[in-house]
């Protein structure tokens, strides 16, 4: 499958599924305290930063973008699905959220103290994924850290189904640690923190 063939399906199946995905998801932060901790974590960083602006790369319906805004970030969200987007400006007023992709982020170098790709990842072939880091690391200033989630485990499956019975056609990449870290060596990315 070629690139645009798999962001295609990414994009129509969340744009089926971004009103139920954002009602089914709203609350989740709420049972997951570790999650929660992950995020202040990486907010402090990005304070002892000197601050300035954080991106949520695949952001969705934007409740980790606004969570980090509640975290006194300057966070903003990227997403490549235009419902998911309508749903994030809808729910998080005066938040910046702007359509695009991973694959060809449209950031100016060092442009970001801080970034974040929760579970987002998680739709990228292995073979996209180097050029992926590369835009983490080109748009992430000197020192600003990385905050990634991810599914643990060794498959890949396609998702024909999700939040609230609708259609999708999407692949979910379970990677292990190791491999991650690989990458993130290897795009002289260091700090890693959260996965399940």
């Amino acid at each position: 499958m070629n690139a645009d063939d798999w962001l295609a399906d990414t994009r129509t199946s969340y744009d089926t599924v971004a009103e139920s995905y954002a009602e089914l998801t709203r609350h989740l932060l709420d049972e997951t305290p570790e999650e929660r901790a992950a995020l202040a974590l990486f907010a402090d960083l990005v304070q002892a930063q000197g601050g300035g602006p954080v991106v949520d790369v695949g952001c969705g319906t934007g409740r980790i973008t606004g969570h980090l805004r509640k975290l006194d970030l300057d966070a903003f969200g990227i997403d490549l699905s235009p419902g998911m987007i309508d749903v994030a400006r809808r729910d998080y007023p005066g938040v910046r959220f702007d359509l695009g992709s991973m694959t060809d982020l449209a950031l100016a170098d060092a442009s970001v103290t801080g970034l974040v790709a929760w579970y987002s990842l998680i739709h990228i072939p292995d073979d996209e994924i180097s050029s992926v880091l590369a835009h983490f690391r080109r748009v992430l200033r000197p020192g600003g850290p990385l905050l990634l989630s991810f599914h643990v485990g060794d498959e890949s499956r396609l998702k024909t189904e999700g939040y609230g019975g609708h259609p999708m056609k999407v692949y979910v990449h379970r990677r292990q640690h190791d491999q991650t870290i690989a990458w993130l060596r290897s795009h002289l990315i260091w700090r890693v923190f959260g996965s399940r």
